[in-house]
């Protein structure tokens, strides 16, 4: 069983997102049952609460579904618990890394370096454009599952 942790600032828009995009994938594909997926941010200012409406909206025109995901915060214990935590911006993979006292780990890594767009992704919060952080976070699982894909590969685990 792999792990992975999406990490925002506020476990409200974009790693809920993701989460949520990343599961519906795992399902479609039959993966659910070899490889979890979780979000948290990394301050406790929405702990307890539901994604954001803009999240929900735009991810229910793609027939995605948040139900389950509550906000949470990120803590010491998710770093022996996941395999893959990944950062939303560079701001987010700093602020893990201090976080979780793990200055170099190559499991904490920013999201989009999986693709070719090798930037941020917007926090829709303030850009209020929940369609950009859409595109980017469906590219980004897709090029995260087939990098654990290959992992998993390599590591001989049965698929």
């Amino acid at each position: 069983m792999k792990r992975v942790l999406f990490v925002c600032l506020g476990n409200i828009c974009r790693s809920p997102m993701a989460e949520a995009v990343f599961r519906d994938m795992l399902k479609k594909r039959g993966l659910e049952d070899k490889i979890e997926v979780d979000s948290a941010g990394t301050s406790s200012w929405h702990v307890g609460e539901p994604p954001h409406y803009g999240t929900v909206n735009k991810l229910k025109e793609y027939n995605i579904s948040t139900e389950g995901i509550i906000a949470r915060q990120l803590i010491k214990e998710d770093f022996d618990k996941f395999d893959y935590i990944v950062g939303m911006d560079e701001s987010n993979v700093k602020n893990i890394r201090n976080l979780l006292q793990q200055p170099d780990h190559p499991k904490i890594f920013r999201f989009l370096d999986l693709t070719e767009y090798k930037k941020d992704v917007p926090d829709p919060y303030y850009t209020k454009d929940f369609q950009e952080t859409y595109d980017l976070v469906k590219a980004g699982c897709e090029a995260l599952l087939n990098k654990i894909l290959e992992d998993m590969e390599e590591e001989g685990q049965i698929l």
